[in-house]
């Protein structure tokens, strides 16, 4: 039950970095792809936030050098695609239909919410093994 609370607060945490750099980035740069440039960065920093601390805390998964450690990302960041998948079709989807900002989070918070559940089951068998 530790490991579910856990898992479940880190994924809050990435969820929270990845939501928090859509809106700072939506905030700082209102030109073109700003959507996109914004998904893109709040992606890429719940990446990072959610593979270090699964790595270290819920896997606690030593490497043994810079390659290894390179080619673990990797592999983390694959599994990522199907539901980095999930997720855009939230919060796009969110955002096609009700036309806010608002909306788009909560869809993207929902979208995160299912691909963490899949992620898991993903990282448990091909990442971290």
């Amino acid at each position: 039950m530790t490991l579910v609370f856990t898992y479940a607060l880190f994924a809050l945490i990435a969820i929270i970095a990845n939501i928090g750099v859509q809106a700072a980035v939506m905030r700082i740069y209102e030109g073109g792809l700003a959507l996109e440039l914004s998904v893109l960065s709040g992606t890429a920093a719940g990446l990072l936030v959610k593979y270090t601390l699964d790595k270290h805390y819920i896997f606690r998964f030593p490497t043994r050098d810079a390659v290894h450690s390179s080619k673990t990302f990797l592999l983390y960041t694959a599994t990522g695609i199907i539901t980095t998948l999930i997720f855009w079709g939230f919060e796009f989807g969110f955002q096609a239909i009700f036309q806010t900002n608002s909306m788009r989070y909560l869809g993207g918070i929902m979208g995160l919410s299912i691909g963490y559940v899949i992620k898991y089951q993903l990282d448990k068998r091909h990442v971290f093994r």
